[in-house]
């Protein structure tokens, strides 16, 4: 064996152990209902091991040729069956008062981990695939569940029958009764800590095959558009199909491994109970034990083995919990990105005025987005950024809402710094009809009121009517409460802006971003558009990010972007006059746009 095996065991239990310590506060808010589920353990226990101690009595009792032999073997008896039922009795009342304690802490780290990964940057989400995690979780939660359940039913039992039958064994009979049991269980421990420390590690791949297939299902399934626009059904299936494959022989090489380890504390517990029986028949033969003594060390054996037999399925369930469990705390362990400050306080806003002050920014260290990007959003005054895609238009707004922070440099709302602010009141403050509308696979209505949970049913409307979207709504046969689809894919992209438009007026922020708000629209539903955010955006501070650049002829100021750099700014009028980047822009979408006219009237006609 090389010299690292026992230090990746040490670490490995170092690790196991770690898990099972951060259940601890979760088990200390359940402490009452712990506490008496373990004293009903330890009651059904005693009364278990109290059994082949009374039956060696009656065994002893029919032996003798006593006159109260029929009396009291029947006292006995009923003693006996007593006993069975109380020790059964204590064990289900246990089972009854540890299940809340399971459902609830299965239940409380299940939210804590929902409430983590909401925590987490965008960053985070952009890069991590959302069916692995939501299986993790599950598998995550439910091992909790059977971690405690093996742990305080099965393992905590085991040890406690263990303590007292050793006890016994060693004050009323030979001491080699217990030094055989002791070496039995020893080797049973070593045999099956071996072998299922071999076979976990075609559980801990299972479980990544099995969570990569099912993450490769989901992702086709959500993008079923995709696979049928390119004819790729055939390729998905096939895929999940070769990851299953392996997960197959995974599977199959765990089942073989479980036989041999089977196989072998069968073997394990069979000499062991032969050895002590013949230990005892001789004890019998040479006078210094009796029938009823046989009987009792027989009885305390196979009551003491059953467990035990099941114990090498326990530990190796155990570990399995364990790996689950490590993915999902893993989860809690990663650091939120996006943190606030110790004392920070909550956003006050008065005007609404945004200053971006030399802000630069990377989303990873070798690729910087912006350069020293520095302008001014007036309170109540509209601001537009223009320029080619991936010339860092979008990037301002997440930065804005503070789902990243900036490198250098500092963005200000009301001359507040908005690393220094809770990111809750910063967000508050801002409203956003984003380019792509991801909606709930829920009722209009709920998608609607999802931007302020108290709107009533009237604000909804009177938002939906401002949105150009509420005559939509009552035309379908259902009204609000149609439901849109995944991620609402019933809805064409109009609507969806539409909706996001609605939301953001009942989120009633002070600062709104419009991020290419118009982008899927036609002309005609454009203007329509136009004229509702001209409405919304009114008293407001608005940043918009444009590609038609029709759409912001009317803003205060327009910012013209170049590879992450301001390279142009002024108003409309002055910039068309300046006849730079922002006038050539202009140029191109006009002769599109009247290109596109005579198109237009050909379909008509």
């Amino acid at each position: 064996m090389s010299h690292h095996a026992p230090t990746d065991d040490s670490v490995k239990a170092r690790l196991d152990w770690s898990i099972i310590k951060r259940l601890f506060p979760f088990i200390g808010a359940h402490r009452q209902r712990v506490a008496l589920a373990v004293v009903l353990l330890l009651l059904a226990k005693a009364a278990t091991v109290a059994v082949p101690l009374l039956l060696k009595a009656i065994v002893d009792a029919l032996d003798s040729r006593a006159q109260l032999v029929l009396v009291l073997p029947l006292g006995m008896l009923i003693a006996y069956g007593a006993l069975r039922l109380v020790s059964t009795l204590f064990r289900q009342i246990q089972s009854v008062v540890f299940t809340r304690v399971r459902h609830g802490i299965m239940r409380q780290i299940a939210t804590r981990v929902l409430s983590h990964l909401h925590s987490l940057s965008l960053r985070f989400h952009l890069t991590r695939k959302t069916g692995a995690i939501a299986r993790d979780i599950g598998r995550g939660t439910s091992s909790v569940s059977s971690l405690l359940s093996y742990l305080l039913f099965n393992l905590l039992p085991t040890i406690a029958e263990l303590a007292m039958v050793l006890t016994i064994l060693l004050f009323t009979y030979d001491v080699w009764f217990v030094v055989v049991t002791l070496i039995c269980f020893l080797a049973y421990g070593v045999f099956t800590f071996s072998v299922t420390q071999w076979r976990m590690r075609f559980r801990i791949e299972m479980n990544r095959l099995d969570s990569e297939a099912s993450n490769r299902a989901i992702d086709s399934l959500l993008n079923y558009e995709t696979v049928k626009y390119f004819n790729n059904e055939g390729h998905e299936v096939e895929q999940y199909n070769a990851g299953l494959a392996s997960w197959e022989n995974l599977a199959v090489k765990t089942e073989t491994s479980l036989s041999v380890l089977n196989v072998g504390q069968g073997l394990i517990i069979a000499s062991g109970v032969t050895v002590t029986m013949i230990l005892a028949a001789r004890g019998v033969l040479a006078g210094r034990m009796s029938i009823g003594d046989l009987v009792a060390v027989n009885a305390f054996l196979l009551q003491l083995f059953m467990p035990l037999g099941f114990l090498g399925t326990i530990y190796s369930l155990l570990k399995n919990a364990l790996a689950d469990m490590e993915r999902m705390f893993d989860l809690l362990e990663i650091p939120p990105e996006i943190v606030d400050d110790a004392d920070a306080a909550a956003l006050d806003v008065r005007a609404g005025e945004v200053v971006f002050d030399t802000v630069d920014f990377g989303y990873d260290g070798d690729r910087q987005v912006l350069f020293e990007i520095s302008f001014r959003i007036p309170a109540g005054r509209k601001v537009a950024v223009v320029g080619a895609s991936g010339s860092g238009k979008s990037t301002l707004a997440r930065l804005l809402f503070r789902f990243y922070d900036v490198d250098r440099g500092e963005i200000r709302i009301d001359g507040q710094n908005i690393r220094r602010v809770s990111q809750d009141s910063l967000r508050r403050a801002i409203g956003i009809v984003p380019q792509d509308t991801v909606l709930f696979n829920d009722t209009i209505y709920a998608n609607l009121r999802y931007a302020n949970l108290d709107a009533t049913q009237e604000e909804i409307e009177q938002a939906a009517k401002m949105a150009q979207i509420h005559d939509f709504i009552a035309s379908l046969p259902k009204g609000y409460q149609s439901v849109v689809g995944e991620r609402g894919l019933k809805l064409s992209g109009g609507e969806k802006q539409r909706v996001a438009i609605a939301r953001a007026i009942l989120k009633r922020p002070t600062i709104l971003i419009f991020d290419e708000a118009t982008s899927s629209l036609d002309s005609e539903s454009e203007q329509a558009i136009l004229n509702a955010l001209a409405d919304v955006a009114a008293n407001h501070t608005t940043l918009v990010i444009a590609h038609r650049l029709s759409t912001i002829a009317d803003a205060d100021e327009i910012l013209v972007m170049e590879k992450g750099r301001i390279v142009e700014r002024g108003d409309h009028d002055s910039l068309l006059a300046s006849a730079g980047v922002y006038a050539n822009l202009w140029k191109i979408q006009q002769k599109e746009k009247e290109a596109s006219v005579p198109l237009v009237h050909a379909v008509a006609n």
